[in-house]
């Protein structure tokens, strides 16, 4: 049960407004404020090699924490400037040949399915989109029968940018165990909204920001490797920290996930990134979860029920992201008048999730996306401003 009133104390922007913009960046908590500036507080007095110095063992309890977090070991993590910088490592560690087939969800981000269509350009390989079920969720049975000795990559968003969708990130990680096919899961708006264990599904690299749920601050991220792949693959870029110079004409890459790593990096940023996970950790993502899934639920029943209002979430027990449309109104307009109205929501414009946005041929939507620190009054709120919009 987390103490609502607690962490709302622990959070400063509940003060200044209704945030309700945590699918794009949540708000911090003071122990990850104080993190920071304390830090940059020492860089400042001593220098910023000095104080990484001095926060040298915070700094590497961070791995821990992301370990902690998903259920991996320390040497299976690497620290990022944020989730795509993550992703892209592991991506295009792979080396593709023409032929080469890539698996994906309808519901893919766009960051992804870009990357996928120049791997296409320049190396001939073909991205094969997996069918959605009944639901609006991605097909096991039919990713299963669209494998075959051509398949390089399974790729998926776990929880899409829109929608509510939740796919069947662990049915994906059997059926590709089953195959020995590697899956990269971009786990961007799941992580620090529910419970991730990368044993419990079976996928191989997970890419994840500090900013959204886990309330961390931007400007972070971080990339998981299963150990049994992570000797495999070579980083697309390089430098002396991810492969130490050993011998005049000679590297040797890291034995760790570190090898997707670059020397230099934002310690303040990722101290905060640590103590943000370590607070997840604290109240449990279990509660965190029933929460999340409580205020997304009341808030979906009640803009249902407004006139004029169309919600377009996808799934059976949809994540606590909800886009809707206004009749009458445009999204960026109505994101315009509950901003006035001190409400931080956010859009979701079809580029974001092109083959899902043509397939139910989706406006701009409005996206509201609560977390565990809001209050049913801050969601009644949102759903009073919208039915003054209907009348």
């Amino acid at each position: 049960m987390i103490d609502l009133f607690a962490v709302r104390a622990d959070t400063p922007g509940v003060e200044h407004g209704i945030h309700l913009n945590n699918a794009g960046a949540a708000l911090m908590p003071r122990p990850v404020l104080d993190a920071m500036t304390g830090h940059l507080r020492r860089e400042a007095e001593i220098g910023g090699y000095e104080a990484a110095g001095e926060a040298q063992r915070a700094l590497d309890g961070v791995y821990a924490s992301v370990a902690n977090l998903l259920g991996a070991r320390a040497e299976e993590i690497a620290l990022t400037e944020n989730a795509t910088v993550a992703w892209q490592m592991a991506f295009y560690s792979f080396t593709f040949k023409p032929g080469d087939r890539i698996l994906t969800a309808r519901a893919e981000y766009a960051a992804n399915y870009v990357a996928f269509l120049h791997a296409a350009k320049t190396h001939g390989v073909t991205i094969d989109v997996v069918p959605n079920d009944h639901n609006g969720v991605l097909d096991p049975e039919a990713l299963e029968s669209m494998i075959d000795d051509r398949v390089r990559l399974i790729a998926m968003t776990w929880v899409p940018t829109n929608g509510g969708l939740i796919n069947p990130a662990a049915e994906v990680g059997r059926i590709a165990r089953r195959h020995d096919v590697p899956y990269l899961l971009d786990a961007c708006q799941a992580v620090g909204q529910m419970p991730v264990n990368v044993q419990q599904l079976g996928c191989d690299m997970l890419t994840a920001p500090g900013r959204k749920f886990l309330r961390g601050p931007r400007g972070t991220g971080f990339l998981y490797v299963r150990q049994s792949l992570l000797e495999h693959l070579h980083p697309p870029v390089i430098d002396h920290f991810a492969a130490p110079w050993v011998e005049p004409d000679r590297y040797e890459l890291r034995a760790d996930a570190r090898r997707f790593e670059t020397w230099e990096n934002n310690y303040a940023a990722r101290l905060g990134l640590g103590v943000a996970i370590d607070y997840a950790l604290s109240l449990g993502l279990e509660h965190i979860e029933a929460r999340c899934k409580s205020l997304g639920t009341l808030l979906r029943a009640e803009l249902s029920r407004l006139p004029g209002v169309h919600v377009y979430d996808l799934g059976p027990t949809p994540a606590a992201i909800i886009s809707f449309s206004i009749d009458g109104h445009e999204a960026e307009t109505v994101r315009n008048i509950l901003a006035e109205a001190g409400i931080h929501v956010s859009l979701s414009k079809a580029s974001s999730t092109l083959l899902d946005a043509k397939a139910r041929a989706l406006p701009t939507l409005i996206r509201a996306s609560p977390h565990y620190y809001n209050t049913e009054e801050e969601i009644l709120a949102l759903v009073e401003r919208c039915r003054r919009l209907t009348s």
